[in-house]
């Protein structure tokens, strides 16, 4: 407020000195133009040159002003347009997250061509596409991230998922190792390769990324434990008979008692004829943990030891005592060692305990054996009817 005032004040000032000049000012400015002469006070030259001076300016700024205008004119339709596809880009992101993929691949058209981060709204438009199973649409948007070499690594990832989606494991993999090629570990990108790995059936290669993952603190042990169970049974079930020792002796002794695991080691060593191996996994396990399934491939073991495997059954069997998989191991054993009575016994216990297929066959074998014909028909029968 002072400020204004004393603004004012000397403009005040200003104004008398010029007017008192003014007046006490006789001078005059003559111009001859012969036959023509002016004469003029100098106080109205002033005047009119200052005036003249303005006038000239102000031409000359208008005159610049009209020829600057189509290029203020391109400028501002330019500042439109990129306002329009920053708020397009904006609303792709949007669109997307609120699963309204068809918007949110026009709006990310218009960002594409408003030119505001054209590859990243590229990248949104593969992912909407690929929401819509739009095949071509996701190639095409996804060409066009690919001129943006800044955008590699979220390229990458986006057509290493949706490779995935699309079960094209091997490809997929392309894309992963191609990120990693620098040797950066991209957690996000090896879950995706836990993903494709499981789908490709490279159980070797699954084993090392779940270690990897866990390696991070990107799975739990909770988390991985059935990732690598599944990975040990499917090993176990592709591995070459003669590197089935090798491989068990690798596994951690952790791994080595999970049940489902030995279970799948029993079954590769059975179906190799190494029954007696078999057997003492078989047997170190179950003294171990419990496992009602396992017991039950230990009856189809082959051998001698029938008898031995008789006894070591019914001794599990006072421990467990209604356990249905232990009687019927114990029956099917029974049943090889031509037991008859005992093995009806615990056949029909098995049965009264948990009906199953398996039981049902075996009675319907038993008797077939003892020439009861009806008896096994109708043990045919249900097991047909239980599937």
């Amino acid at each position: 407020m002072v400020r204004l005032l004393l603004w004012l004040l000397g403009l005040c000032v200003l104004a008398v000195g010029l007017v008192i000049a003014a007046r006490e000012n006789d001078g005059f400015v003559l111009l001859q133009w012969s036959p023509w002469r002016i004469e003029l006070s100098l106080n109205f030259f002033i005047v009119v040159l200052l005036l003249g001076v303005a006038a000239l300016y102000s031409l000359f700024h208008f005159i610049d002003a009209l020829l600057r205008m189509p290029a203020r004119a391109r400028r501002y339709r330019l500042r439109q347009r990129r306002q329009r596809a920053v708020t397009a880009l904006r609303d792709s992101a949007r669109l997307y997250f609120e699963g309204r993929y068809g918007q949110a691949q026009r709006s990310a058209k218009v960002a594409v061509e408003g030119g505001e981060s054209p590859g990243l709204a590229a990248l949104i438009g593969a992912r909407a596409a690929h929401e819509m199973r739009e095949s071509d649409q996701v190639d095409a948007w996804l060409a066009q991230a690919s001129q943006h070499e800044d955008l590699r690594t979220a390229r990458l990832m986006t057509e290493a998922g949706i490779l995935t989606d699309r079960r094209d494991f091997a490809d997929a993999l392309t894309r992963i190792d191609a990120l990693q090629s620098g040797g950066q570990r991209h957690v996000a990108a090896l879950r995706l390769a836990m993903r494709a790995r499981r789908g490709l059936g490279d159980w070797v290669g699954l084993l090392r990324v779940v270690r990897l993952l866990q390696k991070h603190r990107a799975l739990t042990p909770e988390q991985a434990a059935p990732v690598r169970r599944q990975a040990h049974m499917g090993a176990l079930r592709d591995a070459d008979p003669s590197d089935l020792d090798a491989y068990w002796r690798d596994l951690p002794a952790l791994e080595r008692e999970d049940a489902q695991v030995v279970r799948a080691m029993c079954e590769a060593l059975i179906a190799d004829g190494q029954q007696a191996q078999a057997r003492k996994l078989i047997e170190a396990q179950l003294d171990r943990e419990w496992d009602s399934a396992l017991v039950v491939l230990y009856a189809e073991t082959d051998g001698s030891d029938v008898q031995a495997r008789i006894g070591r059954a019914e001794a599990w069997l006072r421990v467990h005592p209604g356990d249905a998989g232990l009687l019927l191991a114990l029956g099917r054993l029974c049943r090889t060692q031509q037991l008859w009575g005992k093995a009806q016994s615990y056949l029909e216990a098995a049965l009264a305990v948990q009906p199953t297929r398996g039981v049902h066959v075996e009675l319907a074998l038993l008797h077939e054996h003892l020439d009861r014909g009806e008896d096994a028909r109708s043990h045919f029968r249900s097991a047909a009817l239980m599937g």
